[in-house]
């Protein structure tokens, strides 16, 4: 069974979603959930650690040859991947029950869990494949099962939302799909780590530049990458409360592995660092992704969309720290993507609560939630300030890793703009502290309880993860400077 681990880290979630689907009562399609996330998660950890210790495992569906067939690949920076992917999953998944059932009308609750279960093994699809066409195929599988859960929100919006994801999804997806058609024109083959070897070999450089165009562009429209983030805010605000978590934390931090894969193992430094400017613009989108995405995150009501363009402008964090093409950096690029999505799944976890108690989700309808739901606040709190870089918290590992590449580059200007981009940081977070804490309860909260304790428990769980990992980095900021040296390294 060892050796099949990589087939069964998708065929578990997949085969769950069909379960999920025939059983149609609530209760037993969250069983049938939670049993597949928690499994995926344990088959995820299995493979991290064989990883460790020994080295890269590769796996071929059916016993075909690479160049034909589908060869499932992990190494140390999908197998974080997979393990980050999984674990939000398998915390949500006791958090949803409640959740679901009170925001999901009785009829649709099966299908809700149907489709999350489609959408994590598209993720986890993405991020195990070596096989650029199969990434195309779970691409498309994770984005249609999370429109349906976006669309499942109680708000008319939230089809509109829906909408204009599928949009901006659709055309991403064929761009890269384009982008792939030229790869595989010019190298005969859809196997990745064989289209890096051989590019080298192709005279004709062109289509292999435009086809690593319409890759990157269509990649990052599905990383919310600044100005490509369109469909993002809408999509957060309005979905379903456990579909936010899971989206938040897990499909823009996939679709960067995807970016990260194909520049760093695929490309090279020749092509895309070098034949294309990828540096100074990725690094020019990555700072306008911070200060603005994070400017307009300031002057939002709705708490949700407040943290989703919040989401957008950590993004830019990343990539700045992916752009740099050092080891210091991409590990910073690397642990942030940890990180966030730790910090934003405990946050939506938090507002997911509050919304279950209330109703509401404008920063002035929950003034003085602090008073009446003080454990739910506090972890939104904790993680809020962990976002700021607060020292002791992950987010303040990251950074440092961040300015330590920038000053190591003797750009201080560079380290001073991240720095600056954290203060955008503590205003948002600090309207939100006001708010809370400094405000007079609202009429809306008379009556008001604490969260249950089956949405408390995974909230805390998510929120003081963000301060153990602040404190003890070997295990985030350990694997993410490995698999940065991997990377940096790797390039040709």
């Amino acid at each position: 069974m060892t050796e099949h681990l990589p087939a069964l880290q998708v065929v578990l979630p997949l085969f769950g979603a069909l379960l999920a689907a025939l059983v149609r009562r609530p209760s037993a399609a969250w069983l049938v959930s939670l049993a597949a996330s928690v499994a995926a998660f344990a088959v995820s950890a299995a493979l991290l650690a064989h990883v460790l210790d020994g080295g890269v495992i590769t796996y071929r569906l059916g016993g075909w040859d690479p160049a034909l067939g589908i060869e499932y690949r992990v190494d140390i920076l999908n197998a974080i991947v997979l393990v980050l992917v999984s674990g939000i999953a398998a915390v949500s998944l006791p958090y949803a029950r409640l959740s679901v059932a009170a925001e999901i009308p009785g009829d649709r609750i099966a299908w809700f869990y149907a489709m999350y279960l489609l959408a994590l093994a598209g993720l986890l699809g993405i991020a195990i494949t070596n096989d650029a066409f199969n990434a195309f195929v779970f691409l498309e599988v994770s984005s249609l099962s999370s429109y349906a859960l976006i669309a499942m929100g109680r708000a008319r919006r939230a089809l509109v939302a829906s909408y204009q994801y599928l949009i901006m999804g659709t055309i991403g997806a064929t761009f890269y799909v384009i982008g792939v058609g030229f790869l595989y024109m010019m190298t005969g083959t859809l196997n990745l780590t064989l289209i890096a070897e051989r590019i080298a070999e192709v005279q004709s450089i062109r289509p292999i530049l435009a086809g690593i165009a319409f890759i990157l562009v269509g990649i990052s429209l599905k990383l919310a990458l600044f100005p490509l983030h369109a469909w993002l805010p809408n999509a957060y605000a309005f979905a379903p409360s456990v579909a936010t978590v899971f989206l938040s934390a897990t499909a823009t931090k996939v679709a960067i592995y995807l970016f990260v894969r194909y520049v760093y193992s695929v490309f090279g430094a020749s092509l895309v660092w070098v034949d294309l400017p990828l540096t100074p613009i990725l690094l020019a989108l990555s700072i306008a992704a911070i200060f603005g995405a994070g400017t307009v995150a300031v002057f939002q009501s709705n708490l949700k969309r407040m943290f989703a363009y919040s989401s957008v402008a950590q993004v830019g964090y990343i990539t700045l720290g992916l752009s740099l093409v050092t080891v210091p950096g991409v590990t910073g690029g690397l642990v942030h993507l940890l990180n966030h999505a730790l910090i934003k799944g405990a946050i939506f976890m938090g507002l997911g609560a509050i919304v279950f108690r209330t109703g509401r989700i404008a920063i002035d309808d929950i003034a003085g939630i602090g008073r009446v739901m003080p454990l739910t606040t506090a972890a939104i709190v904790l993680a809020g300030l962990s976002l700021v870089g607060l020292p002791g918290t992950a987010g303040f590992v990251s950074k440092w890793y961040l300015v330590v590449a920038a000053l190591d580059l003797g750009w201080w200007w560079l380290a001073l703009l991240i720095v600056l981009g954290s203060m955008i940081t503590i205003a948002y977070v600090g309207r939100v502290v006001e708010a809370a804490y400094f405000r007079a309860p609202a009429e809306a909260l008379a009556g008001v309880r604490e969260a249950p304790l089956q949405m408390l428990v995974p909230t805390w769980l998510l929120a003081a993860a963000t301060v153990w990992f602040g404190i003890d980095t070997r295990l985030t900021a350990g694997l993410a400077e490995r698999a940065a040296t991997m990377l940096v390294g790797g390039l040709r």
